[in-house]
């Protein structure tokens, strides 16, 4: 039987709000709370399985109320909240009435698997986790073989999630110091990448086919040393205005794109090679 809770005072509210609000909680617990049916539709259709399931049935429409049925047979706990604490465990503007608590996303670098022909991407110390939620995001779209996330990353973070549109639980994503990371890269024989302000080679003059992890850094400092050092290409992207730099969701989506066409031109020209002989 559901159980109603109506008291903001409520210590599951109050664990569920320190989820949302607190780093520490999240990395304290491993856990973290996704608002929004979008959001946890995806993750549990990517095999996410939350512990605690709050809907509130005066918002909720008939694809959440589905969706924490999924959740209840998968064996979440279900809690039925009013609209007060609803309010309370929710920061959107038009809440849908339905919040899970579950295991936070990302993997092992050592359980990602890779194939032939890998795009990755590697996004070292992104500080706002829009940005970072906005990379993945991109990455998904891009048809990215995984992404992996150096520095200290809040894969929880609740910005990132709903950045993320969710994505964030069904990529191929793991964590890693940049070294260890680095070493993963050349022991699957992957080239490196770094987006650069300062290199002297145009992204659209480089060449992006191949096994290639393409690296962006920080928004205010860029990739640090670690990666420079490593780099096999450094591309730059043309700034033909007054501004010097662009947003890093933005400037991984153009490198990331031209990877793709690129690929894609290049899998053209083999088939008609092919064709021909």
């Amino acid at each position: 039987m559901t159980e109603e809770i109506r008291s903001l005072q409520n210590e599951r509210i109050k664990s569920v709000v320190r989820l949302l609000r607190d780093a520490s909680a999240r990395r304290e617990t491993g856990l973290t709370a996704v608002e929004g049916a979008r959001e946890i539709e995806r993750a549990l259709a990517s095999g996410w399985t939350p512990r605690e399931v709050y809907i509130c049935p005066e918002q909720a429409d008939p694809v959440a109320r589905a969706l924490v049925r999924d959740a209840e047979r998968k064996g979440a706990a279900v809690f039925s909240c009013t609209a007060a604490v609803s309010a309370k465990i929710t920061y959107r503007e038009h809440p849908d009435g339905v919040v899970a608590v579950g295991p936070i996303a990302g993997r092992r670098l050592d359980e990602l698997l890779l194939p032939n022909l890998p795009l990755v991407l590697v996004a070292e110390s992104v500080e706002k986790p829009g940005n970072l939620g906005a990379l993945l995001r991109t990455a998904d779209a891009a048809g990215l073989d995984a992404v992996v996330v150096c520095g200290e990353p809040d894969l929880g973070n609740p910005n990132l999630v709903r950045a993320s549109v969710g994505t964030v639980f069904y990529l191929p994503i793991a964590t890693s110091p940049s070294e260890v990371a680095i070493d993963w890269l050349r022991r699957h024989q992957v080239r490196i990448a770094t987006a650069e302000p300062t290199a002297e080679l145009e992204y659209t003059d480089a060449d992006l086919t191949g096994p290639l992890a393409i690296v962006v850094g920080a928004e205010d400092t860029g990739v640090s040393d670690v990666w420079r050092r490593e780099a096999d290409l450094r591309v730059r992207i043309p700034m033909l205005g007054r501004n010097d730099s662009l947003n890093v969701s933005v400037a991984a989506a153009v490198l990331l794109y031209e990877a793709v066409r690129q690929r894609r031109s290049d899998a053209r020209n083999r088939c008609r090679e092919r064709e021909v002989a």
